[in-house]
């Protein structure tokens, strides 16, 4: 007979720093090690800390938490920091990541209106991922919707499995918005999805990053998939918490977030007994 056995996979999981906004990238650092995340994952955006190597390396060091990705600049709200070129942003990106001891660059596909970038984002992400021993997981992303009205904003798609990229970020908030089925997405990525978002939602228009467990996605599915298979990339915990009426109450969604992750990556298998 068998008997039942928990494996727990190698992967980290990690906070990101975008997980306790409006407050600071440094208040992240502290929220992770007093709950026990693994390390954080830094969202670079118009927080002047999270632009700065040396500062982000004296956080780690002082709380003991190792930064294990870097969220490139490529939100509407950060086209200009660290260049107004995107190919600059994602080279910074890369030299803060080994610089950081970080093992993945997270980046999201171009605009449309960034036509040249967009042109020659696979072939230039390819390039880059030749040049380093950093992982570029490129992350699914959603139509924009407006009322009755769907915008294609990313090029060359939003869905990143209709492109060839070596490592691909799976974000679960994403799928809700796009409407689409994370399971088979998580499926046609297969053992080339690097990184995970792990966060929720119930399909609205909005990128709504719930916790875990508080919308429709398959987050426990996904967690215990990744159990199964041995992942070895990380699980970062990108949820939504400016609605927190305190600090507190703030703490405890990244602590529930966390206990969910765990509990799911636990997974009872089978083996046979000798």
């Amino acid at each position: 007979m068998a008997e039942p056995v928990v494996r727990i996979p190698d992967a980290k999981v990690a906070l990101s720093t975008a997980s306790v906004y409006p407050e600071s990238t440094a208040t992240a650092f502290e929220i992770a090690a007093r709950l026990g995340y693994d390390g954080v994952e830094v969202m670079v955006w118009t927080d002047p800390v999270s632009q700065d190597i040396d500062a982000l390396r004296r956080l780690g060091d002082y709380h003991q938490v190792p930064i294990l990705a870097v969220h490139a600049p490529c939100l509407l709200i950060t086209q200009r920091v660290w260049s107004t070129d995107p190919w600059t942003k994602l080279q910074r990106a890369q030299a803060a990541a080994e610089k950081l001891g970080a093992s993945t660059v997270v980046v999201h596909p171009p605009f449309r209106w960034q036509r040249q970038y967009a042109r020659d984002f696979v072939s230039g992400i390819w390039r880059m991922a030749n040049e380093t021993d950093v992982r570029f997981a490129v992350e699914n992303m959603y139509p924009w919707r407006y009322r009755d009205r769907e915008m294609l904003a990313y090029a060359p798609d939003w869905d990143v499995t209709n492109e060839d990229y070596r490592h691909f970020t799976i974000d679960l908030s994403h799928t809700a918005t796009a409407r689409t089925d994370a399971t088979e997405m998580i499926a046609r990525m297969g053992d080339r999805l690097g990184h995970v978002h792990l966060a929720d939602g119930n399909g609205s228009n909005k990128d709504e990053h719930l916790v875990p467990g508080r919308g429709t996605q398959p987050c426990a599915e996904l967690l215990e998939r990744l159990a199964l298979t041995g992942f070895d990339g990380h699980v970062v915990i990108e949820v939504n918490t400016r609605r927190a009426m305190s600090s507190a109450e703030r703490e405890a969604d990244l602590a529930e977030a966390l206990a969910f992750t765990r509990l799911h990556l636990a997974s009872a298998v089978k083996v046979p007994r000798r």
